[in-house]
Parts: C-alpha cells; sequence; structure tokens
C-alpha cells in the first residue's frame, strides 16, 4: 500500500503592493500559536541564498538555525540546483509585463504562471518550512499577485489571501524616503511618484480581482484601519487561521509584544521585538507637496472608490458593505 499523502502546506499570503505595512502586520499574525512569519519568501533565493542578508532574528541567512535547517532539508530532497539563479527566474516570471499573458491563460483554465523546472525546488521550500517549523500556517508577506498565483498552483499547497491595502498618497511618500534596510545591504529602493501609484494601483485592483473579500479563505485590511484599531482589523484574520482577536498578542489596545521572527526580507521593522506601538504613519499628510498629492489622485484614481479611498486627501471612508466586488476567480 502506498504511503497517505501529507496533509497540504498552508501558506497565509499577504497580497498587495509596497510600503502598505504588510510587514508589520506579518509580525503580528507570526506571534499566533503556529503560525510562522516568514517574510517575503519570493526573495529567500536572491537576498537569502546569494546575497545573504540578515534574518529578522539578527543573524545572517546562513548562520540562522531556521534557515540553516530548512535549506538543508531543500537541498537533501532534490538534486544540486542553481539556488540564486532562481531567484533571478522568478523576476523575469512576474514581471507586470506578463499580466496580459497570465490573465489569458487563467481565462482559458490554464496555469496563469507557466510552470517552470524551478517550481519543484519551490514547492519543496515551503514544504520544509512547516516540517522544520511545524507551523500550521507559514504568513508570506511576498505581495505580488503573479507570485501567490504560482503558489496556488504549486501541488501540496494551500493558499489563503490577505489583502493589505494603504492610501496611494502615503506608500508614495514611503517610497521616496531615504530608508536603511537594516539588513547588511544599505539603503532600500525608492521609486518616485508616478512609478509607484501605477504599481498601486495594478497590483491591488489585480488582487482584488483575483481574491474577492468575504470568500472563506480571503481577507481584506486597510491599514489605516489597522492602524486606527489593530485588534480589531486583524480579528477577521485570525478568525481565517483558525485563531481569535484575543490570541493576538497586544497588550494594550495599540500596543502589542512581538518576539523576534524568521522573516527573510521586507521593510526594516521586521527587526523590531520587544513591546512595539501601533500608531499611524501620517506624515504624508503634511509633508507631501499638493503638486505631488494630485499626481498620485489622477492616477490612482480607477482605484481609489473600489478600496475605499477619497479621490480628495482626507477622512478615509469605513469600508463599504454594499460596494461592487469583484467577480470571484
Amino acid at each position: 500500500m502506498s504511503a497517505a499523502a501529507p496533509p497540504p502546506v498552508r501558506v497565509l499570503y499577504v497580497a498587495g503592493s509596497g510600503r502598505s505595512g504588510s510587514t508589520v502586520i506579518t509580525t503580528v499574525l507570526g506571534q499566533l500559536e503556529g503560525c510562522f512569519a516568514a517574510g517575503e519568501l519570493r526573495y529567500l533565493w536572491e537576498r537569502g541564498v546569494a546575497q545573504d542578508h540578515t534574518c529578522g532574528c539578527g543573524r545572517a541567512f546562513s548562520e540562522c538555525p531556521v534557515w540553516t535547517a530548512v535549506m538543508k532539508r531543500v537541498r537533501d530532497e532534490g538534486a544540486a540546483v542553481d539556488e540564486p539563479g532562481i531567484g533571478r527566474r522568478l523576476l523575469g516570471r512576474l514581471r507586470i509585463m506578463r499580466l496580459p499573458l497570465l490573465l489569458a491563460r487563467r481565462a482559458l483554465g490554464r496555469a496563469p504562471v507557466p510552470f517552470h523546472a524551478d517550481d519543484s525546488h519551490i514547492a519543496r521550500l515551503y514544504r520544509a518550512i512547516a516540517d522544520e517549523t511545524g507551523a500550521s500556517f507559514i504568513v508570506d508577506s511576498s505581495k505580488l499577485p503573479p507570485y501567490g498565483l504560482l503558489l496556488s498552483q504549486l501541488p501540496g499547497v494551500e493558499v489563503s489571501v490577505l489583502h493589505v491595502v494603504r492610501d496611494p498618497r502615503a506608500t508614495a511618500w514611503s517610497w521616496q524616503r531615504h530608508k536603511d534596510s537594516r539588513d547588511g545591504s544599505g539603503l532600500m529602493h525608492r521609486h518616485e511618484s508616478w512609478k509607484s501609484s501605477l504599481l498601486w494601483l495594478v497590483w491591488n485592483l489585480l488582487s482584488a480581482y483575483l481574491w474577492r473579500a468575504g470568500s472563506p479563505r480571503v481577507c481584506r485590511v486597510r491599514y489605516e484601519d489597522f492602524a486606527r484599531s489593530p485588534r480589531a482589523a486583524l480579528a477577521p484574520v485570525a478568525r481565517m487561521l483558525g485563531a481569535t482577536a484575543e490570541d493576538l498578542p497586544f497588550v494594550t489596545e495599540d500596543s502589542v509584544q512581538l518576539a523576534p521572527t524568521h522573516s527573510v526580507a521586507g521593510n526594516p521593522n521586521r527587526h523590531d521585538s520587544g513591546v512595539v506601538v501601533v500608531r499611524p504613519d501620517d506624515e504624508w499628510a503634511t509633508a507631501m507637496p499638493l503638486r505631488d498629492r494630485l499626481l498620485v489622485s489622477a492616477l490612482t484614481a480607477p482605484g481609489l472608490g473600489v478600496l475605499g479611498y477619497p479621490l480628495v486627501p482626507g477622512r478615509h471612508a469605513p469600508p463599504r458593505s454594499d460596494a461592487p466586488t469583484p467577480p470571484a476567480p
């Protein structure tokens, strides 16, 4: 008799665009029993394996006992492979210019992201993380919708989605800041306002289209709601993970107790631990030049109403239960 197939590796995929607060949300969720905050795993092959950036625990990737054990499992289970090459090829496979092909393949009932030999190694990575850490859920904050689709195609992987979205004026301002990565790689990459606006529009509308909020394995959280009332904002996500709002590690209504994680890539605050106060980051509201606000508002206008943001910056509208939802995938 053949051995029973192992249970699927369950992944909570954090989708959306950059600088939306996904890192701190991932870290908070990673404190739940059975959840492993892995950070942006699509970058593991590049920033971890090839460049040996600092893990969320403070050690270099190659010296972190968790990632050392995980990668040993990956390598013991397969033939020698060009691991840094997986990262380079992923960048090409997930490029924004491939979106028309991705959507066309999906409409035809085919795998949206064409299969590649690398996919078996990527699947082994997630299985190795689950086996080594005993995690019930791997929280992956890679964000790009195409990578989330790729994960959902992998055999033995079950994907739930958390779509995190933030006001595009705030993300555009954040992309212009000079930030130390705190992982040994210098300053974080920056984008001009026009580019961050277009990325916000494409990735967030695509996330909303692919994963309809309210579906059994999909939640959407706005950063502004999280910053205003973090426990309440994450309560539906906790329930989706089999926990409750009371299981979240909040010590007061706006502060949370964080143990170090083993996030492999992400915003510098993935290195934060101890009691951390959650507060709105709204510097953009007073510091962002009017010209930039108008540019970002104009470029992102098609997505503002869909995601509950005003065309003219000000008070954010509450989540709308009557808003039209994108078609189910």
